[in-house]
């Protein structure tokens, strides 16, 4: 009884036929396939439609200079400006993201040799600085002029007084605001004496030298009389250059430039009315006039430097030497030094 009870389950055993449902699922990956395969068929077919579009427009309209996004051109025909920021010194280097009279007369020497340059305007913001940094910049000016026969003009911002005059005598053409504080063209040697001050805390300094004039300018004792005559020849020599350097620059006549050369400053308007500026206005004026000397009109495209360490440093030096106080860095270089420089901020 038994073993016929357990034929009629021998037919249960087909149970190893469920391979039958996976056959579900490839069909469901095939689908998917599909799907995918769709889709990239339409973007295919996306992006050449705008590639065409890219294409057609490219064609259509005129080539979009990133340059010009940023504020820089580099179309023909160009304007460049040479922004002189603060109190002009040579500077501790010479390398590039480093400021000072060399790094401007190199960016002069630069933008002189573009092409597309045609003009330079030097935007001049400076109560001037060292003698050999301010003649520097103006040899660097007169060099390009002679090599490119290309047309400067200076624009003075709220001061540019004494070496910043002296730079912008090199130029065709000087504009100036109403406003602007100019002139002082003269020399200056500053020497401070601490003698006093020295004995009262009781400190003495004493000096091996090789000649009776190495310590010259010394802060610990009193200038002699044949050290001042000295000193005073020295900056009487340097008054006759930067003279000479306005009168070449201004076609005045030396004996008008000395009248005017007592070291005084002016408004950029009694500037104007003595020839020491050509015209009133701002940047704008003066890129009109660099444009109309270089033959290229009024408006003209603009080339600046984009160098934002630049921008950054002269912003800084600029608030400091022209508004603020530079107590910190001129007491840690005491040293008396030759300078076309207006101390009366």
């Amino acid at each position: 009884m038994e073993e016929q009870n357990n034929i009629p389950e021998q037919p249960a055993q087909p149970a190893q036929q469920q391979p039958a449902p996976l056959a579900a699922k490839p069909a469901g990956a095939a689908l998917w396939l599909k799907i995918i395969a769709g889709l990239y068929a339409v973007s295919l077919v996306a992006a050449f439609v705008v590639i065409g579009k890219a294409d057609v427009a490219k064609k259509s309209k005129p080539k979009v200079d990133l340059s010009e996004i940023a504020g820089i051109s580099s179309a023909k025909n160009a304007v460049a400006v040479v922004p002189i920021y603060g109190a002009i010194s040579q500077g501790s280097s010479n390398r590039s993201w480093e400021r000072g009279s060399q790094q401007i007369a190199k960016r002069i020497k630069t933008l002189a040799a573009k092409k597309e340059v045609k003009a330079i305007v030097l935007d001049i913001n400076s109560p001037g600085g060292s003698v050999g940094s301010v003649q520097e910049i103006y040899d660097a000016i007169l060099r390009a002029k002679a090599e490119t026969h290309k047309p400067f003009v200076a624009r003075f911002g709220e001061v540019s007084a004494s070496g910043g005059y002296y730079v912008a005598s090199a130029c065709d053409l000087i504009v100036a605001h109403p406003g602007t504080i100019t002139g002082s063209i003269g020399v200056i040697f500053s020497v401070s004496n601490l003698e006093g001050l020295m004995k009262k805390v009781g400190v003495k300094t004493d000096a091996i030298k090789s000649g009776k004039f190495k310590d010259i300018g010394s802060m610990s004792r009193e200038m002699t009389s044949e050290e001042r005559k000295l000193l005073q020849d020295m900056i009487d020599d340097s008054y006759e250059q930067f003279v000479a350097a306005v009168s070449a620059g201004r076609r005045m006549p030396v004996e008008k430039v000395k009248e005017l050369a007592d070291g005084r400053i002016y408004t950029g308007r009694q500037a104007s009315m003595n020839g020491l500026v050509d015209k009133l206005g701002d940047l704008q004026e003066a890129l009109d006039a660099a444009g109309e000397l270089a033959k290229i009109g009024k408006n003209p495209k603009v080339l600046t430097d984009s160098d934002p360490f630049e921008s950054l440093f002269s912003l800084m030096d600029t608030k400091l030497s022209l508004f603020g106080s530079k107590a910190l860095s001129e007491a840690v270089d005491a040293s008396p030094s030759l300078e076309y420089r207006w101390y009366g901020h």
